[in-house]
């Protein structure tokens, strides 16, 4: 069975290269987009109350098979492949290839080169922008945005540590879906931290057990290493060190560091034990 969340596919559309493998009244080849929010919500289903499946950034590219009159297109995000209901509003056809991405844990961007302007909006790690010219202190972009300098790299750029980027987010609110500075899921915290170090990384914990890294032996699991990954049904943490976790949970509704022994007990008397400890 084809994964929904990966599959562009429902009853009365579908896109055209799934024709002979799923049903549906009507293939379409999709037409391709630019995220022009700072943050898009993608929902399971067309409304503004909908569960929030996950986030898309500014800059990045989604497929639009439908839409309807409500304000809502239907697609599937270029990145990680996640499909569902986005603002039409958020989207826009791309103009330009982004040149850079935000390397800050978020940064805002102002209307013109000074700090004591009202900003326009507030970009988080993992933003794309096209940059036309360095300004001074600021990279100046195709759309007019003043950003600070040293919180945008090249699109290539990557960190050395993912789990150092993970650190970084320490105290960001819990997010069911939350793809973003503002707030992140568990997934998303890997998914985001993993990226910004180059590796390519599927957005939920079942996808990133499955698809990530090799599974440890018991005798392994006794000497956990930095960058290690800790699986239980529906949650993933990200091993700092020997004794230590950092992870995005709602017991904290928050991104902590927490012992991992504690951790996994908390968790197991909450009725969840691990499934899986991955190494990449």
């Amino acid at each position: 069975m084809d994964d929904p969340r990966l599959t562009p596919a429902r009853p009365e559309v579908a896109a055209q290269y799934l024709e002979g493998k799923v049903k549906a009244a009507r293939f379409v080849a999709g037409e391709e987009f630019c995220v022009i929010d700072a943050i898009a919500p993608l929902r399971e289903r067309p409304a503004a109350d909908a569960m929030l499946s996950t986030q898309a950034l500014k800059g990045e590219r989604v497929t639009i098979y439908d839409r309807n009159d409500e304000g809502f297109a239907w697609g599937q995000l270029n990145g990680d492949g996640y499909v569902g209901w986005i603002p039409d509003a958020a989207l826009a056809k791309p103009v330009s290839a982004p040149t850079h991405k935000v390397t800050a844990l978020r940064t805002f961007a102002f209307p013109g080169p000074s700090i004591k302007l009202p900003p326009v909006e507030t970009l988080s790690i993992g933003a794309r922008v096209t940059v036309v010219r360095d300004d001074g202190a600021f990279a100046l972009t195709d759309e007019g945005r003043y950003l600070p300098r040293g919180h945008v790299g090249g699109i290539d750029a990557m960190e050395m540590d993912f789990v150092a980027v993970a650190e970084r987010f320490i105290g960001t609110p819990y997010l069911w879906g939350g793809k973003s500075s503002l707030g992140v899921d568990c997934s998303g915290l890997v998914q985001l931290s993993l990226t910004a170090a180059g590796t390519g990384c599927p957005r939920d914990s079942d996808m990133q057990q499955d698809g990530l890294g090799r599974e440890l032996s018991a005798a392994e699991m006794k000497h956990l290493k930095r960058g290690d990954l800790i699986f239980w049904k529906g949650h993933v943490a990200i091993v700092r060190d020997a004794s230590t976790i950092v992870h995005a949970n709602a017991h904290h509704m928050a991104t902590v560091i927490e012992n991992t022994h504690d951790a996994i007990a908390r968790i197991k008397a909450a009725g969840s034990e691990v499934t899986a400890i991955k190494r990449l």
